[in-house]
């Protein structure tokens, strides 16, 4: 018999510290569930590509923004900016950067990491 489960980001099952960024991971039910902070400055190209070793990023982020503001470019070009209240459907193959001097706080659905 499933049972109700609670957990909480200040306690989370997993926990990185990419370059200018924190990623907090939630488990359940088969969901992984992630915080992600974003330093001003922070962006992809510059902090992880060293780290991922591709061009471009290439997960799927999809996702709520809390706070703050970050961009996304995809390969082909096509850009957009987020903020808070803004549902996001990111795919494989951009790049992305924070706008402004306010870290951006985000939750992705689904995803194990969203800093790779």
């Amino acid at each position: 018999m499933a049972s109700i489960q609670k957990k909480r980001f200040e306690k989370p099952d997993e926990t990185s510290s990419p370059p200018n960024a924190k990623v907090e991971v939630v488990r359940m039910s088969g969901l992984i569930l992630t915080k992600t902070t974003l330093m001003p400055g922070w962006k992809w190209s510059k902090d992880i590509r060293p780290i991922a070793g591709t061009n471009s990023c290439q997960k799927h982020n999809i996702g709520y923004c809390l706070s703050g503001h970050f961009a996304a470019k995809l390969d082909n070009g096509e850009q957009m900016e987020f903020g808070p209240g803004d549902v996001f459907d990111i795919p494989p193959g951009h790049d992305g950067w924070v706008i402004g001097k306010e870290p951006a706080v985000f939750l992705e659905f689904g995803c194990p990491s969203a800093s790779k």
